[in-house]
């Protein structure tokens, strides 16, 4: 669910009384579809594509494994780190190159799918964490956040961000299975909680079917969100008085669910 700080690389031109704008995706070795990508064939959420130094480097600091290059590991690690990517910063469906989106269905915890506008009007963080509980017992209740609300939640508890892992592969394409680790440390207020310092983490099983390109057409994903909300509800509750804006505690984030 986690991840980077915005950035942006343009340059304009003045001809006539008229500006244009150029904005191309800087490098980065886990997500290989940003390298050249260009804002003019591509409109991104946040006004420009995504940076993801801080991430990275939590993930590097804390990943367990270390897959060899071109291994099916760390393929399918950096396919999933992909597609999360665009699905919380692209904003048209037309502009994803990571799945098929007319046949494209996202399952969690054996839940009714999610077709790809669906995924993309919720966000991430509210296809995940969606659940039936009684609302007494829901930690997170995804039906009263929005796209943007429930990543300014997880940016604020996570202001480092919240990294992935790939931990097995059990089969490659086209049903390739596998097992996966989230973690980031609770250095921002969670719904009224303060902060622990914490590392927060979970870990999950995933089923991705894909097409001839590698284009991702169904995603299961199987989890215990109480791993995640433990963690989260573990900090003591902060005074009425004190903001829980996640501004206080980290600078201008963006923090996606996945890697």
């Amino acid at each position: 669910m986690a991840e980077n700080k915005q950035e942006k690389i343009s340059s304009e031109s003045m001809e006539g009384g008229n500006s244009t704008t150029r904005v191309t995706a800087a490098a980065d070795k886990y997500r290989s579809i940003l390298n050249g990508e260009e804002a003019a064939t591509t409109q991104w959420r946040h006004g420009g594509p995504p940076k993801f130094d801080a991430v990275n480097k939590l993930f590097e600091q804390g990943r367990t494994h270390v897959w060899p290059e071109g291994s099916l590991e760390e393929t399918v690690q950096n396919a999933i780190k992909s597609w999360e990517m665009e699905l919380s910063h692209k904003i048209h469906l037309q502009d994803f190159k990571t799945i098929n989106p007319e046949k494209f269905k996202l399952f969690v915890n054996g839940r009714e799918g999610l077709s790809a506008e669906e995924t993309l009007e919720l966000g991430s963080y509210n296809a995940l964490l969606k659940n039936s509980l009684p609302k007494e017992f829901q930690y997170y209740k995804a039906e009263e956040e929005t796209f943007e609300s429930s990543h300014d939640v997880f940016r604020s508890a996570f202001p480092r961000g919240f990294a992935w892992e790939v931990l097995a592969v059990y089969s490659g394409p086209p049903t390739i299975a596998y097992k996966f680790r989230h973690w980031g440390y609770f250095e921002g207020p969670y719904k009224g909680h303060a902060p622990t310092g914490e590392m927060v983490e979970f870990v999950g099983l995933g089923v991705l079917k894909v097409d001839e390109s590698l284009r991702a057409e169904e995603v299961e994903i199987y989890y215990d969100p109480g791993e995640l909300f433990g963690g989260l509800l573990k900090g003591p509750p902060l005074p009425e008085t004190k903001t829980t804006d996640s501004t206080e505690y980290s600078g201008k984030q963006s923090c996606p669910f996945t890697h």
